[in-house]
């Protein structure tokens, strides 16, 4: 007897016989009475029933696992880059089976660029270094992964075997008795499914017969522009703290709400992101600034108070610039990151030095505010390379002076000698800046500016490495500017060298994005709702293609 589910195809399909859906509804009925686990952990124990759906993986209930044919919503096979695709080929010649999995899958349906690409195969780690890659690399510890090169592209190679034994609670449920007669890939991408963070994480993607899979109502909340946990929130939370970062990360670039339940959680539990050690908090901050979502993802750390452990010093800022106030339209910080997030996305990052070293600029205005024709000089000089070149572009910019409140005030005027002097010493001031990114001391100092900050988390992240990256960025803006030549030798940014952190990629992108932020067109963001995130695309699609909206709707309560 194969797994009940409902199958979506390009054509509609008639509706099931009558006994056969009385026989799924009591099987449905009867398999909800197993519940996931009862024991308590704190506040949270394992639970059945989730706030966004009323069938959630605290039961096994076969009869909402679905599938649909990839084709009907428009997922064309060019969409899988061809090293991708070589590598699912290799293991399925070798006899094994090869998904797609996670927000690779999440982005395809949602017609977004996805970040990368992650496989799962039913081969043993051992199996795939043995038998299919030899040349790749397990690493890991918890969830072990092969990291796979394949002509230059990198992919994580995950294992059905290694991760059906690390479902936390996984020892609560009898799967020989609850799904005894089920279809075993479906119990094996299901048990998968359980240890993955969110659901809009959790869907597999078979390529070679168009099928995707969903096992805990991810295309639901897609639908819902929804984030919510797999397993109840706080535990979620509990297991691995950084799946709070990974949640932000989602909501930020994809514009999404969390669920009640998700929200609640992440409130309780940000103090525990304390525990997630340096270089894991370091990669988690890369990815939600990286990617074309800082600016959303700055406002919703400090919405869940993740921003005063991580960044204090922006959060201590930000606080005591929104006194009295309701949006943060004006805000140079937010300009800044929003300027940033016009250039990247998904599969177009910046190295994280770019991001630092804005960061590091931005405190030193804050700390010695500057006049706005010399923030421009500095960032002309920085973006075209020489000395002359900026002032050619002071004198060609025609455009209203921007100030910001305390950072930049209006131009005064000053000689190019002054200029150039007043210059080098903005440079030498953001030299000494990044020192309230990388020294515990140096961070508390500049807090303690703003007596209504909260308590002191007492964490630097950034790396003594990341540091002499950033300061490379600005070596030579602080001495003789005279014979200051930094020119690149074309227009366009390579963001190949731009995500390698190239030195002079990453002084040309800053030097544009302050350039944007001293213009009159320079963005104004809005703390409001509307505003606060990009715009979900859900339902983006074309009229050859069914929106996601229609997926599984018809019989459906929501």
């Amino acid at each position: 007897m194969t797994a009940v589910r409902r199958c979506t195809d390009l054509s509609s399909l008639p509706s099931p016989a009558p006994l056969l859906s009385r026989l799924s509804s009591a099987a449905s009925r009867l398999l909800q009475m197993r519940k996931y686990g009862s024991r308590k952990e704190g506040g949270g124990g394992l639970r059945n029933g989730r706030s966004s759906s009323a069938s959630r993986p605290g039961s096994i209930d076969p009869s909402s696992w679905k599938y649909f044919d990839s084709r009907a919503v428009g997922i064309p096979a060019g969409a899988i880059p061809r090293n991708c695709m070589a590598v699912l080929q290799m293991l399925k010649r070798k006899g094994f089976e090869a998904y797609l999995v996670g927000g690779c899958v999440r982005d395809l349906l949602l017609k977004r660029a996805p970040k990368d690409f992650d496989v799962i195969t039913t081969a043993s780690l051992k199996e795939i270094k043995e038998h299919v890659f030899s040349r790749c690399f397990i690493v890991g510890n918890r969830f072990p992964i092969c990291l796979v090169r394949w002509r230059g592209s990198l992919f994580e190679v995950s294992s059905f075997k290694t991760n059906t034994t690390q479902v936390k609670g996984n020892e609560n449920v009898n799967c020989s008795e609850d799904t005894d007669g089920r279809d075993g890939g479906d119990i094996l991408r299901w048990k998968d499914s359980l240890r993955r963070d969110f659901t809009v994480n959790s869907l597999f993607f078979n390529p070679f017969n168009h099928r995707v899979y969903d096992y805990v109502n991810g295309v639901k909340d897609l639908r819902k522009n929804k984030v919510c946990t797999v397993i109840p929130a706080h535990v979620s939370f509990k297991e691995d703290p950084a799946r709070i970062l990974r949640g932000l990360r989602v909501a930020a670039r994809l514009g999404f709400q969390f669920s009640s339940e998700t929200s609640t959680a992440i409130r309780d539990l940000s103090p525990s992101i304390m525990d997630i050690d340096k270089p894991r908090l370091a990669m988690e901050m890369k990815y939600m600034l990286s990617y074309g979502a800082a600016e959303s993802s700055i406002r919703l750390l400090r919405k869940y108070g993740l921003l005063d452990i991580l960044l204090p010093f922006q959060a201590a800022y930000l606080s005591d610039q929104l006194k009295g106030k309701s949006s943060d339209r004006g805000l140079m910080l937010m300009n800044l990151l929003a300027n940033l997030d016009k250039f990247f996305s998904a599969d177009r990052p910046c190295h994280c030095s770019l991001w630092l070293a804005l960061l590091a600029f931005h405190n030193a205005l804050v700390n010695s505010p500057q006049d706005a024709q010399v923030i421009k000089a500095f960032a002309a000089l920085m973006h075209f390379g020489t000395w002359d070149s900026a002032i050619e572009f002071l004198n060609e910019d025609v455009g209203a002076p921007v100030t910001y409140v305390p950072e930049a005030f209006g131009l005064s005027g000053a000689k190019v000698d002054d200029l150039m002097e007043q210059t080098s010493h903005l440079a030498s001031l953001v030299k000494s800046s990044v020192d309230t990114l990388t020294c515990l001391n140096t961070l508390k100092q500049s807090v303690i500016r703003y007596p209504g900050a909260s308590q002191f988390s007492g964490l630097v992240f950034v790396s003594a490495r990341e540091k002499g990256r950033v300061l490379g960025i600005f070596n030579g803006l602080d001495s003789d500017l005279t014979s200051y030549d930094k020119r690149r030798g074309m227009h366009g940014i390579d963001y190949k060298l731009l995500e390698d952190g190239v030195t002079a990629e990453v002084r040309f992108v800053l030097g544009k994005v302050i350039m944007d932020t001293m213009s009159a067109e320079s963005p104004c963001a809005s703390t409001d709702a509307a505003a606060a995130l990009p715009r979900p695309a859900a339902d983006v699609t074309d009229a050859d293609h069914r929106p996601l909206s229609t997926l599984f709707h018809s019989g459906e309560s929501e």
